[in-house]
């Protein structure tokens, strides 16, 4: 029987140079005459150990890393195809404790399987949810996402099973599944991670949704940055599509629901859900005003729903488990678990999921393994570029929604970004309100003239002009754009900004000056 070996075939592996190392394997494999195939899976999200090869062996897989083409002969030669010792053997994978100590629901394929194999994702309970939704009336659908507590993984925690409610309740010719995969924040790559190793679960997800609420039309919007998960996403339809998953009957159920796959133009903005809407309407993507909510009038003036990769990728196992398995984890109104991506100056980065919970601490310093330049953690930014940076004094805070919006900061997408002592915060200010003013749509006055104001207002206070009273402007800036402005962009800036401001006061002091030597 021919031995499995795996390659990761995600963007992180490859980056690390997963192709040349794949290409080394097939060729030394065939010279040598061994009998093994070479699988190309998503990663397992220990990305400092990639490229990250595993082999199957009779007591589970064995994993070596990070692998380079020039290991691959001296791997074969000590037995790389029987799982045995090499410098680089890292151990049974399911062992490593970044890996065992996690719980993978959403991301419990990922890495395991052939993200194209449609065989392997049945063997791993794949489509087990959708048979079930299938033979459920779409009220009771939406009752069972909304009983499990599911909320927008995103960023705005709003609950799932109420906006599909919404979108079912709502009278139209014609409805909508819109899957936000437009992952612009720096730092986050559960999306991409997701799309590329285990592309069928967001079909799935997608497709049940479809069923709950009615549409019966899908679109997946991918940035274009991201051209390997573009790539997998489309054939992934394609073979959903020739074996009775989408289509004019849903697994025979006589009920359809077909997707097609739309690339962003890279538009930060356009991960704003009404900007994204009139960016797969072929309009420019500047943000609608609100209401009408796109539950009820959204994607050509139809109810739509719009979840993020995580939210739809998650209801596969509630829709197989039942509500009650997945609210089960998680804490206070955060039910169920989260991806949660490590990033920065940090030594172990990568994406864990656990339930929520973990405080940022646990995450950082025994999860992350604190920095990777081995100096002080310094701050910690949580949820992208819009996040608020927390000092070491607030590492006891929990993860969960309402623990981080009580200490003025937010979730967001769960992507985290470490800071070690040499970080300057007037300088990661500058650029929270330098990046608004890039990335900005144009369309309200906060977003567009606050974010360049505040620019200035960081440059002045860096050059020491009248500090006090540019530290109040500062604030005064980020009091309107939050108040003020029609989106989160804008909405969202403030956050970085005035945490770096109150955690980091003398990050924003003039320099002393040095008096020159006599």
């Amino acid at each position: 029987m021919s031995v499995r070996i795996f390659v990761p075939q995600d963007a992180a592996a490859l980056a690390l140079g997963a192709d040349r190392v794949a290409k080394a394997l097939s060729r030394d494999i065939e010279a040598r005459g061994i009998d093994a195939t070479i699988v190309r899976n998503g990663s397992r999200g220990l990305h400092w150990l990639e490229p990250m090869v595993e082999v199957e062996t009779p007591d589970g897989r064995i994993a070596y890393g990070p692998v380079k083409a020039s290991d691959v002969a001296s791997l074969l030669d000590a037995g790389l195809a029987t799982g045995s010792s090499h410098p680089l053997c890292l151990g049974k994978t399911e062992e490593l404790p970044f890996l065992k100590n996690q719980t993978r629901l959403t991301f419990a394929r990922c890495g395991i399987v052939d993200p194209l194999s449609l065989e392997d994702y049945k063997a791993h309970d794949g489509l087990k949810g959708l048979a079930k939704a299938v033979a459920m009336a779409p009220a009771d659908v939406v009752t069972q996402v909304t009983e499990s507590g599911l909320r927008g993984r995103g960023g705005a925690g709003f609950p799932t099973g109420i906006k599909w409610k919404t979108v079912l309740d709502t009278a139209g010719d014609r409805k909508y599944i819109v899957c936000n995969a437009d992952e612009g924040d720096s730092g986050t790559f559960a999306d991409r991670m997701i799309m590329e190793g285990d592309p069928f679960v967001v079909i799935e997800g997608m497709t049940i949704a479809g069923l709950a609420t009615l549409a019966t039309k899908g679109f997946v919007y991918i940035r274009s940055e991201y051209p390997h998960a573009i790539a997998t996403m489309t054939e992934a339809v394609e073979i959903a599509r020739r074996a009775g998953i989408l289509g004019a009957s849903v697994l025979g159920s006589g009920r359809a629901f077909d997707i097609e796959i739309r690339t962003g133009a890279g538009a930060y903005v356009c991960g704003e859900e009404t900007a994204l809407l009139n960016s797969l309407e072929g309009k420019r993507g500047i943000v609608r005003a609100k209401p009408p909510l796109p539950a009820h009038k959204g994607l050509f003036n139809c109810p739509t729903v719009i979840n993020n990769v995580i939210s739809l990728a998650s209801v596969p196992i509630i829709m197989d488990k039942g509500s009650a398995y997945y609210k089960d984890f998680g804490m206070g109104r955060s039910r169920g678990t989260i991806p949660i991506q490590i990033a920065g100056n940090v030594k172990h980065g990568g994406l864990y999921e656990a339930a929520f919970g973990l405080t940022l601490g646990q995450i950082v310093d025994e999860i992350g393994g604190g920095t990777a330049t081995g100096r002080p953690v310094k701050a910690v930014q949580v949820g992208g570029p819009l996040g608020a940076y927390f000092p070491r004094a607030l590492f006891d805070t929990p993860f969960d929604y309402e623990a981080f919006a009580a200490r003025d900061g937010l979730i967001g997408h769960a992507g985290i970004t470490v800071f070690d002592d040499t970080a300057d915060m007037l300088k990661q200010a500058r650029f929270a309100m330098e990046f608004c003013a890039i990335e900005s749509c144009g369309k309200c006055t906060p977003c567009r003239i606050g974010s360049t104001r505040g620019v200035e207002t960081a440059d002045k206070i860096a050059q020491g002009i009248e500090p006090e009273k540019n530290l109040a402007l500062l604030a005064d800036l980020c009091n309107t754009m939050k108040f003020g402005s029609l989106c989160a962009l804008g909405g969202f800036t403030p956050y970085p900004v005035t945490s770096a401001m109150n955690h980091f006061p003398d990050d924003f002091r003039p320099a002393p000056l040095v008096e020159a030597a006599e």
